[in-house]
């Protein structure tokens, strides 16, 4: 990866994509420190340490939340609204054909996307005003009056989430990578670097825990070694091209291959069936902050509890499958090889060819979400039996994020690299 970043640096065009990522990323993170007049953070955090979804957001986003700085609600409110349309295209006919209308299509559903982010944005920040200010965390006498006080701090988060939307696009468009997985991926480090000095900290008081911090580093490096194998693992499925002859020339007669990622959808999956798992929390916080479903939902659903793996790991078996379905259409790769002459030897061509690339993509993605399933939950269980204190970064989807994002970038710096190889041969 380090040799691919120091070949990037020496094209130019790369080069300038690079410091407009770092640019943005950047403004983001100043971002995440510009306080809110009327926030109590000191009281905030202490309030949202003893809720796990909530610790777990404020990881993702930097620390921000819990500081009630301006970014602190993050891109959780675009990542919401990003399920909710992509549900949605699958159930309304009209949202189906705009998703099937090429670039229009896609530009309007970004649109709506956008409209349903501010919307979910101005709920969530109402959800965790009314929730944390009768602890103390807000002084609702900032602009007189209370009614004003939280409608001034509604329009300050929501305007804070569309900006962190806008530069997550922005990151997508003129930089290099998926914005909005950096941005999770800045976030996430940001947090852990706060982690590791408090841990440094406690290790010079208290040498004991030297086994803790050595424990937790054996973890992480065999975790990450697991994710980076099956993160690259894929089955390749060879497609033979028979020779046409047409006029004087013959064409086919080559073999090629169809590629089939084992976790093909990345972390996607994990990260909405987590906004998913705690939209629950964030109606009940709004709506009934005090209600014993609340108090039981809190208890009950928190992230080391067994009914909140069961319940996650349904989610991410849900969505993997979902987006296999999105990604890869057996029927339409078929039809594609059928009309250029080509096939999978002892396939027959048309609906057998499909039927088998449906049962192979099947398989694959059943590996790869269980897969998913299984190291969103194995980090909080060993890092809960270490005893350390990363339970908010390094536990559902921290260290999943932080590899893939990683993985993500590194690719599409050799795609680019390789792009423009190919351009200047052409030359």
């Amino acid at each position: 990866m380090f040799e691919t970043i120091i070949n990037a640096f020496k094209v130019k065009e790369i080069r300038r994509k690079i410091f407009i990522t770092l640019a943005l990323i950047l403004v983001y993170r100043i971002g995440c420190y510009i306080p809110v007049p009327g926030i109590d953070s000191a009281t905030l955090s202490t309030a949202i340490k003893g809720n796990s979804f909530l610790k777990i957001m404020s990881a993702m986003t930097g620390g921000s939340l819990s500081n009630g700085t301006l970014f602190a609600m993050g891109i959780g409110p675009y990542i919401n609204a990003s399920i909710i349309i992509q549900l949605l295209t699958i159930g309304i006919p009209a949202l189906e054909r705009l998703s099937k209308q090429g670039e229009d299509g896609r530009k309007k559903l970004a649109q709506y996307t956008r409209y349903l982010t501010i919307i979910l944005a101005i709920a969530q920040a109402l959800g965790i005003l009314i929730n944390f200010g009768s602890s103390g965390a807000i002084d609702s006498t900032v602009l007189g009056s209370e009614f004003l006080t939280y409608t001034y701090m509604v329009i300050i988060y929501t305007a804070g989430a569309s900006l962190t939307m806008w530069l997550g696009e922005r990151i997508t468009e003129y930089g290099v990578g998926n914005g909005i997985s950096l941005l999770i991926f800045v976030g996430i480090l940001a947090t852990a670097a706060t982690s590791l000095i408090t841990q440094v900290q406690v290790l010079a008081s208290d040498f004991n825990q030297i086994w803790s911090i050595l424990g937790f580093i054996i973890a992480v490096i065999v975790i990450f070694g697991c994710i980076v194998a099956v993160d690259l693992a894929e089955r390749r499925i060879n497609i033979q091209y028979a020779k046409q002859i047409k006029g004087r020339k013959m064409y086919g007669g080559q073999s090629t291959m169809i590629p089939i990622k084992v976790n093909g959808s990345g972390v996607l999956p994990l990260i909405f069936a987590f906004a998913l798992i705690s939209f629950p929390d964030l109606l009940m916080s709004m709506f009934w902050p005090s209600s014993s479903v609340y108090t039981w939902y809190s208890v009950n659903m928190g992230s080391s509890s067994w009914l909140y793996i069961v319940v996650l790991s349904i989610l991410i078996l849900a969505f993997s499958f979902f987006y296999a379905q999105v990604q890869f259409n057996p029927s339409d790769i078929s039809k594609s090889i059928q009309q250029n002459g080509g096939f999978i030897k002892g396939i027959r061509p048309g609906k057998p060819t499909a039927d088998f690339l449906k049962t192979i993509s099947g398989r694959i993605t059943l590996f790869g979400a269980i897969f998913l399933a299984v190291i969103a939950l194995i980090p909080t269980l060993i890092f809960k039996s270490i005893g350390t204190d990363f339970m908010g970064v390094f536990s559902t989807t921290g260290l999943l994020i932080v590899v893939s994002v990683a993985l993500e970038f590194d690719k599409q710096l050799q795609s680019q690299i390789m792009m423009k190889n190919y351009k200047g041969f052409l030359k």
